[in-house]
């Protein structure tokens, strides 16, 4: 057997090459997961991401992407959010969607400038 080199005729130790192969497989997991995850990864709230445009919010207490590239972020937030709703609904003896409605107030009222709102008639304003 030979002897792995580096370049052309620099003999590489073994614990060189563990190095080396470890650096290469940590690499290719950080791109695996930036891939997996998206740009929403890299979004540090959701007020930026209401302040970007990226996502706004509808009447009835639920996130909408509208920026394709925030629509598994939004698909999770929304589902935390139902959980909620579901929750206070119970409690309440109420409809989910009604409690949704009303948490929708709060959340469009806290919301940053900038953040895009969907009403009840289906038309977007700008907050």
């Amino acid at each position: 057997m030979s002897k792995a080199t580096l370049g052309k005729d620099i003999p590489m130790s073994k614990s060189r090459r563990l190095v080396l192969s470890s650096l290469a497989g940590l690499a290719a997991l950080t791109l695996l997961c930036s891939l997996a995850l998206g740009p929403a990864a890299a979004a540090e709230s959701l007020a930026q991401l209401h302040a970007s445009g990226a996502v706004g919010e509808r009447f009835d207490g639920f996130a909408v992407a509208r920026d394709a590239a925030y629509a598994g972020y939004v698909k999770d937030v929304n589902g935390q959010r139902a959980q909620v709703y579901k929750k206070a609904a119970a409690k309440n003896n109420a409809d989910p969607k009604e409690v949704g409605k009303v948490y929708a107030q709060t959340i469009m009222k806290k919301a940053p400038k900038g953040t895009w709102l969907l009403g009840p008639n289906n038309k977007w304003k700008q907050k």
